[in-house]
């Protein structure tokens, strides 16, 4: 079974918690396990995460923002913080990383 993590970055968009319904709601039928990644970026750091089924997902259309919360941390400014999100990716076990919403700083690219 693959491991699938999202988080939402940036700020606090009304369309996220869509975007997160269709995900796990594609992925759980073709058997993805999906862990929801709390407070964006700072989540992973931290290992904040919540297990997404249906029915973490039933009814969050209607809701602004996103249920997981979002931070505007950016681990790749701090080389120290960028190792620790790949420490945490394989220490959740996670296959695959979905990131959902921020904006690329055009000056660093992204970093």
């Amino acid at each position: 079974m693959k491991t699938v993590g999202i988080l939402t970055g940036g700020g606090d968009a009304p369309g996220l918690n869509a975007v997160i319904r269709a995900i796990v709601r594609r992925s759980n039928p073709r058997g993805y396990r999906m862990i929801g990644i709390r407070h964006g970026w700072r989540g992973l750091l931290t290992k904040e995460t919540v297990e997404l089924d249906a029915g973490a997902t039933a009814g969050i259309l209607h809701r602004g923002g996103t249920i997981l919360g979002t931070s505007r941390t950016n681990p790749y400014k701090n080389p120290k913080d960028a190792r620790a999100v790949e420490e945490n990716f394989k220490a959740l076990g996670l296959d695959v990383l979905v990131a959902i919403g921020g904006a690329i700083d055009a000056a660093t690219g992204g970093h």
